[in-house]
């Protein structure tokens, strides 16, 4: 599967907050048995990137959406419940 930058949506150019973005992001990569070296190849993203992303300083919408589509979850399993 490719992604192209123009599958990802516009407008989602802010960062997500709050939530455990980092924490389910690393669940559902683990839940399928992928390393951070076999996420970052499925979505085109570098290793580094993901580290961001599972450390929580980097929480991009695009590169949600690019993990989600490649683990085959929907984007929403990344994000808070609203209250």
């Amino acid at each position: 599967m490719s992604i192209s930058p123009s599958s990802i949506g516009d407008g989602q150019a802010s960062a997500i907050l709050g939530g455990d973005i980092p924490g389910r992001v690393r669940a559902a990569r683990e839940a399928v048995g992928y390393s951070i070296e076999d996420l970052a190849v499925t979505c085109g993203l570098a290793n580094a990137e993901i580290n961001e992303i599972e450390s929580g300083m980097d929480n991009s919408p695009a590169k949600l959406k690019r993990i989600a589509i490649a683990l085959q979850v929907p984007v929403s399993d990344f994000l808070p419940a609203e209250i």
